[in-house]
């Protein structure tokens, strides 16, 4: 019977241990009279009902006392590490609703998952009758669920003995107590062995349930009939009458208190216990206060019952709340399914999404039962729903990485084709288009990217290591170059000039010669190119020689320069500069001549005629100069 079960309806008084008159009225009935069964209270019916289920069982308080965790909020896994435990460090006979309750809320978890798995396996193309899903953490729970059984039965093989020993021993102090009666003896003789019967009816241990409430009462009846008897010495009987009241004024203290006490639960648990020992361990007491003490004592149980049911009328209302919750995340996920994201990081994040939801739905908590089924449901048909628009992409996700597969595939075979190549001009351009090309398809199926990915890579660093081993041979004596070359800039830039022009000239054409003489360096240092022209443009500069001259000069060492590279296209590129540079300053020598047609009144001598005459005199000397080059230009073609 569960807690709830237990519930306290309504307060009542047990059936009192002894007669209304303990002289003159002898108690012939082993069972409730109508009367009494009418006036007893349906709280202590349920608490009496309790008190007999957990008489065949020892563990009971043990039993009690484990922490009924929110099984429902736990995943898999948690479900599974609190079996484990319960199993591994509780007794077998106390745990068994917590098992049955964990059990339940793995089975409807897996198979939520099973489902799902299913449904995956169904639309990648499978066949329902083909489907079979293995899971360690099914098997793991299988084997502990297994282990709890076994022990579980044990626990009862051993205790049936036990329990038929123990009625057998109740019913012989039943018989005993009956012989008592008009025993030709000394009647506190007789008291004394009275006692000791009760105390091994005490110590006998536990019987079968279903035996509980008729040996009981067999004995209650027995022992009334034996108070009667003690009519004959009441100073027994009073003294039995007053330690009975004693004991009893004790429970209603202890019952009074824990009508103040704020845990609920263990307040009714131990409310049970003190039920028991007024029933089973007490005797009567007198009659004058046989209602006051009872009234007590059921005036205390009725506080604790009122509280346990405000107690669980405030959870029905958090459990509202949590349907609402529930509700709000099923909501969600319904309106998550019916998006459609066109990638697979959208589908990602919407998986992620999903997944928190369901997490916070199964952290929600429980929801009214009358509606749980039914919640139960709904979540499961959103997320299906999603599952099955998720699926349904990766289905299609799936056919075009396939697609991707395939054509990366045929790069692979470029790449391999072309790795030993010694033809590099050609080869290094394509090689590159196809790594381009590589980067622009999309996904291919995770089982192969890795493996794809490798034998491309290995084929392209194949031909650029080859390729820039040779290349590498090729520039070493251009670096040796480079290096010489970087040593004569520096004694250039530390050169002083005579003053006499000539003499000057000819020693920058002397280290213009050095400078050739050396030869190419790699095209990577190309730009110590550069630095030389600089270095040459600020001693001309020292020279004060004829700007054309001197720019002819430098003209002719650059394009020495770039016939050494070996490469047509740095010419290709200067020719182009040039004819650009002629046919802009044309341009701008037209506009000045058409701007002079604008002062065709003016004089001569006019500041700003002079400026422009002055222009077209320095363009044209521009122009033939650039006109000089494009001819030194054209005998290298």
């Amino acid at each position: 019977m569960s807690e709830q079960d237990n519930l306290l309806q309504a307060d009542g008084k047990p059936e009192e241990q002894s007669t209304e008159n303990t002289e003159n009225t002898v108690v012939n009935t082993e069972t409730d009279s109508t009367e009494d069964h009418e006036n007893r209270d349906e709280v202590i019916d349920e608490i009496e009902a309790s008190n007999a289920e957990d008489a065949e069982d020892e563990g009971t308080q043990e039993r009690h006392e484990i922490e009924v965790k929110d099984y429902h909020k736990m995943d898999l896994e948690a479900l599974v590490v609190e079996l484990e435990k319960l199993v591994k460090y509780e007794k077998v006979q106390a745990i068994k609703k917590h098992v049955e309750d964990i059990r339940t809320e793995f089975k409807t978890k897996f198979n939520t998952l099973l489902e799902e798995k299913k449904e995956e396996f169904l639309n990648e193309g499978g066949n329902e009758i083909d489907f079979h899903y293995a899971s360690p953490i099914q098997k793991k729970f299988k084997d502990i669920y297994r282990d709890f059984r076994d022990k579980l039965n044990a626990h009862y093989k051993s205790i049936e003995q036990n329990h038929q020993k123990n009625l057998a021993e109740r019913l012989d102090i039943i018989e005993e107590i009956k012989g008592l009666i008009n025993v030709e003896e000394n009647i506190n003789t007789t008291y004394n062995y009275f006692k000791k019967l009760q105390e091994r009816w005490k110590n006998a241990g536990a019987i079968p349930r279903d035996k509980y409430n008729t040996v009981w009462n067999n004995y209650h009846h027995n022992v009334e009939v034996f108070y009667d008897y003690l009519h004959l010495n009441r100073d027994l009987r009073d003294l039995d009458f007053k330690h009975n009241l004693e004991q009893k004024q004790k429970i209603v203290e202890r019952a009074e208190e824990l009508a103040k006490d704020d845990n609920l639960n263990r307040a009714f648990r131990e409310l049970q216990v003190l039920h028991k020992i007024w029933k089973e361990d007490l005797g009567p007491v007198a009659k004058e206060h046989r209602d006051e003490i009872w009234n007590k004592f059921k005036a205390a149980t009725k506080i604790i019952h009122d509280k346990r049911q405000e107690y669980f009328k405030d959870l029905d209302k958090i459990y509202v709340l949590n349907l609402k919750t529930k509700q709000a995340i099923i909501s969600k996920i319904e309106a998550i399914s019916k998006q459609t994201p066109k990638s697979h990081s959208a589908w990602q994040n919407k998986i992620k999404e999903v997944d928190a939801l369901r997490n916070e739905f199964f952290s929600a908590g429980k929801v009214p039962i009358k509606v749980n089924e039914a919640t139960w449901t709904k979540f499961k048909v959103v997320v299906r729903e999603f599952n099955r628009n998720k699926n349904a992409f990766y289905k299609n996700l799936k056919k075009d990485q396939q697609e991707n597969l395939d054509k990366k595939l045929e790069l692979i075979k470029i790449a391999e084709a072309n790795k030993d190549s010694d033809d590099f001009e050609t080869t290094t351009p394509l090689m590159k288009k196809i790594q381009s090309e590589w980067k622009e398809i999309g996904h291919v199926p995770r089982k192969d990217s890795d493996k794809i990915w490798k034998q491309f890579k290995s084929a392209c660093n194949h031909y650029f290591d080859k390729f820039h081993a040779t290349k590498e041979a090729e520039n070493k004596e251009g670096f040796e170059v480079y290096n010489k070359k970087k040593e004569l800039l520096e004694t250039m830039k530390s050169l002083e000039m005579s003053g006499d022009k000539d003499k000057d000239l000819k020693l920058i054409k002397v280290h213009i010669k050095q400078w050739k003489d050396l030869g190419t360096v790699p095209s990577n240092k190309r730009y110590i190119e550069g630095k030389f022209s600089k270095t040459l443009d600020a001693l001309f500069d020292n020279l004060k020689m004829d700007k054309k001259e001197a720019e002819m000069i430098k003209f002719e060492n650059k394009l020495e320069s770039l016939s050494n590279a070996n490469n047509s296209r740095f010419l290709d590129n200067e020719h182009s500069f040039i004819r650009k540079k002629i046919d802009e300053i044309k341009g701008e020598i037209n506009q000045l001549e058409n701007n002079l047609q604008f002062f065709t009144n003016v004089n001569d001598d006019n500041p700003l005629v002079k400026e422009v005459h002055k222009n077209i005199k320095n363009h044209k000397e521009d122009l033939a100069l650039w006109k000089t080059k494009l001819s030194k230009i054209k005998e290298l073609y």
